[in-house]
C-alpha cells in the first residue's frame, strides 16, 4: 500500500512550495492531499496547475485528493442552491483532472447550519435522499465526462450514516466515477463495536471497501463522559485494531493510498512513525 498525508500543507494550493513537499517525502510519505474553497476554484489557473504538477513530479509526490472546500448542503431543499453547487463541483472536477489529482473530494453537507457534519433529523428524510442521489447523479455525470473520479466524504452524522447507506446511496447513482472514502473512524456508532474493533472493521471493509478509493488512516478510543463520547486519535494512540484496518485496506487497494490527516503539524512526524510501525508489524510493504 501507499502512505500519505491531508495536511502540513498551506490551504491554497498555488501557495505549495518545494520545501512543503521535501517535509512530506522526511516523514517517508509519497502522497498528499489538498483543498481549494469555493472562491479560489475558478481563479486557478492552467498555468499555476502546471507549476503544481511539476514541483510534484520533482518531489516524486503524488496528488492523491483535491478537496473541495463548501458548506452548502448537496440536499438542500431549494433547487437553486443545488443548482450553485453542482456548478462549483464541476469547477473542482475541472481543476482536479487539470491536476492530475487521483480522487475529487466532496462532502454531503448538513440541512443544520451550524455545519457539513452536525446532525440533524431532516437529514434523514426519504426526500432527503431523493435530493441526494439526483445532485450526486448530475455531479457523477461531469465526472464521467472528465474522467475523474469523485469520492464522498461520510460520516455517521450525515445522510450517508453507515456502511449500507453509503453502498445503497451509490448503487441508486449507478456511476464508477463515483466512490467514498474509506473513513472507518467515521462509522463506529457504540462503544462495544470500538472495544471489539475488528468486528467493526471488517464489517466496514466487507461493505465500504468495494466502493472505496482513498483511506484516512486515524485511530479511535472511547472517552469518559456521562454520554458517549468517541474521539478521534493518531495511528497508535487509540483503541482500533489498526492491523487489522490496514491489512484489510492492503487486501482490497495494495496499491491505493491511506492518508494522515486531521492532526497539529508537528504531530505528523509521530503518526507517520506510529503509522510505518502498525504496518512493519503487520508485514505490510509500503511503496
Amino acid at each position: 500500500m501507499r502512505l500519505g498525508i491531508d495536511g502540513m500543507l498551506p490551504s491554497d494550493p498555488r501557495d505549495i512550495t518545494e520545501e512543503h513537499l521535501r517535509a512530506v517525502r522526511d516523514l517517508k510519505l509519497t502522497g498528499i492531499g489538498c483543498r481549494a474553497a469555493a472562491a479560489e476554484l475558478f481563479s486557478i489557473t492552467p498555468a499555476e496547475c502546471d507549476t503544481l504538477k511539476a514541483r510534484l513530479r520533482a518531489a516524486e509526490i503524488d496528488l492523491v485528493q483535491f478537496a473541495l472546500s463548501f458548506g452548502e448542503c448537496l440536499f438542500d431543499p431549494e433547487p437553486a442552491v443545488r443548482d450553485r453547487l453542482i456548478e462549483l463541483i464541476g469547477r473542482g472536477i475541472e481543476v482536479g483532472r487539470s491536476l492530475d489529482a487521483s480522487f475529487v473530494l466532496i462532502r454531503t453537507g448538513s440541512l443544520n447550519p451550524a455545519g457539513s457534519y452536525s446532525p440533524d433529523p431532516a437529514n434523514h428524510s426519504p426526500q432527503a435522499r431523493e435530493r441526494l442521489i439526483s445532485t450526486l447523479r448530475q455531479v457523477a455525470d461531469k465526472a464521467e465526462a472528465e474522467g475523474v473520479t469523485v469520492v464522498i466524504e461520510t460520516h455517521l452524522l450525515t445522510l450517508m450514516d453507515s456502511p449500507e447507506s453509503n453502498r445503497d446511496i451509490l448503487a441508486a447513482v449507478g456511476s464508477d466515477r463515483l466512490a467514498v472514502v474509506m473513513d472507518y473512524v467515521n462509522h463506529f456508532q457504540t462503544m462495544h463495536q470500538v472495544f471489539n474493533s475488528a468486528d467493526r472493521l471488517n464489517h466496514i471493509f466487507d461493505v465500504m471497501g468495494p466502493i472505496s478509493g482513498v483511506g484516512h488512516c486515524k485511530d479511535l478510543i472511547v472517552d469518559s463522559g456521562l454520554t458517549l463520547h468517541l474521539v478521534e486519535k493518531m495511528p497508535g494512540r487509540g483503541q482500533l485494531d489498526l492491523v487489522t484496518a490496514l491489512q484489510r485496506w492492503e487486501g482490497q487497494y495494495p496499491n491505493g493510498y491511506m492518508l494522515l490527516e486531521h492532526l497539529a503539524d508537528k504531530d505528523y512526524a509521530e503518526a507517520a512513525a506510529n503509522t510505518h510501525a502498525i504496518l512493519a508489524a503487520a508485514r505490510i510493504s509500503v511503496h
